[in-house]
């Protein structure tokens, strides 16, 4: 267990290269498992969720090797397919594993996953594209089975799952005829996921709409795919250098991809410069929100792709401390989210909670430095942020670790910004 200790109260300046997407790369380690020749996959972030995806995939049976932000996995010889609960416990996308092992094994056998603690989270869609290709799900022990190869056929996503879409299309590329998928998911990551499967030998057609159509080959082979840089650790970034008054340049992004995200910092009264390959956020912003139309408060909400994603909510709502005006984050996707407010409202931020999907911030409010725990990914970000705006004393954000599963090298990555921050044993 380790803590950062944060002495806050300057503004944060310089130039970030954009990490790999912790939400893309982590269903890709699942599909490494649909082949038994080598994937390899480059700009891999280093952080705790893939080495808990990696360390499933060696339980397995599966050759992992990692070099830097190069790992290649080579699952010829899979021992089994159960996953043992300690590992599941680790990583959410533990889940995901089932439809590959599935396809290379015929059977699997997981346990009930990790991941943050922000409402529940439903496997149902999971359950319902597996039965579709013709598995058999034993919901309560977490076990499937399927007699021969899955079976293609047309299904109905009645929300617009990220993980369920990934995983019925792992699943699907090697069923036997067409998977229909209406109502899929098509945030940049699963985008991405499909554009590994291709590189791998899958017939994909519609990523990035809501209709996916898959035409199931007899096999993959092994390739070679680079994961996309991550927009919400640049968000994060973003949020970060507007809330402490400073300025930031992020390389290797992606233009497309940010979009809603601009769209929000504009309601900030903040301009970032969007490039083919880059974004800059200058210095001088004062943040200021711009009400709506006939001086209504503004709303930020979160929502599918291509809406604003839920996991910069949590960072934005702290930037909102930080600016001049009110405005309302109702965040519709996970139902605890928003219980990560009450370290924000000790340490001074006016806050008003009106339920657990929605809060009303007006700002701008000085910040104290205070003793906090990060209760998930996302949220330890925001605090980190709260925490660098703070002053008065040093603040103390305890469970470091888990910012650890989504943010790579953040105490680095800080300290180049200017940042006074410290990891200790905890």
């Amino acid at each position: 267990m380790s803590k950062f200790v944060i002495h806050g109260g300057k503004p944060l300046r310089g130039t970030l290269a954009a990490s790999g997407n912790k939400n893309a790369v982590l269903p890709m380690i699942a599909a490494a498992l649909l082949t038994d020749e080598a994937v390899t996959l480059e700009n891999v972030p280093a952080i705790r969720d893939v080495a808990a995806m990696l360390e499933i995939l060696t339980e397995l049976g599966a050759d992992v090797s990692r070099s830097g932000t190069r790992v290649t996995i080579r699952s010829a010889n899979l021992r089994h397919g159960e996953v043992p609960r300690a590992l599941c416990e680790r990583v959410r996308t533990s889940f995901l594993l089932v439809g590959p092992l599935l396809a290379r094994l015929r059977k699997a056998k997981v346990h009930p996953p990790g991941g943050d603690a922000i409402g529940r989270r439903r496997l149902d869609a999971h359950f319902y594209g597996l039965r579709c290709l013709g598995a058999d799900v034993n919901e309560d022990a977490l076990e499937f089975t399927v007699d021969g190869r899955m079976r293609g056929r047309v299904m109905f996503f009645d929300e617009a799952s990220v993980t369920a879409t990934e995983h019925i299309l792992m699943a699907a590329v090697l069923a036997e005829g067409t998977t229909t998928i209406l109502n899929a998911a098509c945030e940049p990551h699963v985008q991405d996921l499909g554009v590994m499967l291709q590189s791998m030998g899958a017939r994909i057609d519609g990523l990035g709409t809501n209709t996916v159509t898959i035409d199931g080959v007899d096999r993959l082979h092994g390739a070679t795919h680079r994961v996309i840089s991550d927009h919400i650790e640049v968000g994060s970034y973003l949020a970060l250098a507007a809330a402490t008054g400073g300025e930031l340049v992020v390389t290797d992004t992606q233009k497309p991809h940010y979009w809603m995200i601009n769209r929000v910092f504009e309601r900030f009264g903040l301009e970032l410069e969007l490039d083919k390959d880059s974004i800059r956020l200058k210095g001088g912003q004062i943040p200021n929100v711009h009400p709506d139309a006939f001086g209504a408060i503004p709303r930020v909400d979160d929502g599918p792709w291509p809406q604003f994603p839920s996991d910069l909510m949590s960072a934005m709502l702290v930037l909102a401390t930080q600016s001049h005006g009110t405005v309302l984050f109702f965040e519709k996707m996970f139902e605890s989210r928003m219980y990560f407010v009450d370290p924000l409202i000790q340490m001074g931020a006016n806050i008003i909670v009106c339920d657990p999907h929605r809060v009303v911030v007006s700002g701008k409010s000085p910040l104290r430095g205070s003793t906090m725990r990060s209760p998930d990914i996302r949220a330890g970000m925001a605090l980190l942020i709260a925490a660098l705006c703070a002053t008065h004393r040093a603040s103390t954000i305890h469970a470091a670790e888990i910012i650890d599963r989504g943010y790579e090298h953040i105490e680095d990555k800080l300290k180049a910004l200017g940042a006074d921050i410290v990891r200790e044993a905890d």
